[in-house]
């Protein structure tokens, strides 16, 4: 079964909830899951060749929450091309603003530009429609551990 580490970015909680729940759920499918509440470059690269699901809110005009942009910042000056990195994206935000769930999206643009292979769909989970975003997120996280080989 694969190795997941699930990098968390959250303002309120929402974010660690769900990637606790996606834990879980992975554990559950016989995957080894790892969650990082405050993830560094070294956690990111034991996982070089193993999955990665980043669980990740959105502030203010689209970006990413402080305990996330230590993470981001790193991978897009230190590591430039990953093409064995495979990864899923659970994006959660609010479409009542302009740049629902930017955060999320910043950080699969960033891995797309560094080759890293997505894995499935990314999900973006709107708050106004879902006040409890795990209604969402574990469905999906049992779809998307499903692909993991």
């Amino acid at each position: 079964m694969a190795e997941v580490g699930i990098f968390v970015g959250t303002m309120y909680g929402n974010s660690l909830l769900v990637a606790e729940e996606a834990e879980a759920i992975l554990l559950s499918q016989g995957h080894k899951a790892t969650v990082y509440e405050d993830p560094t470059l070294s956690d990111w690269e034991k996982y070089k060749d193993q999955y990665v699901l980043v669980v990740t809110s959105t502030t203010g005009q689209g970006d990413l929450p402080d305990s996330i942009v230590p993470l981001f910042q790193a991978i897009k000056d230190t590591l430039g091309y990953q093409p064995d990195t495979r990864y899923g994206i659970i994006a959660l935000g609010d479409s009542s603003y302009t740049h629902f769930c930017g955060g999320g999206k910043q950080f699969d643009a960033l891995l797309q530009e560094q080759s890293a292979k997505r894995v499935g769909e990314m999900l973006l989970i709107d708050a106004g429609e879902h006040p409890e975003p795990e209604s969402e997120s574990n469905p999906w996280v049992e779809q998307w551990g499903a692909l993991l080989k």
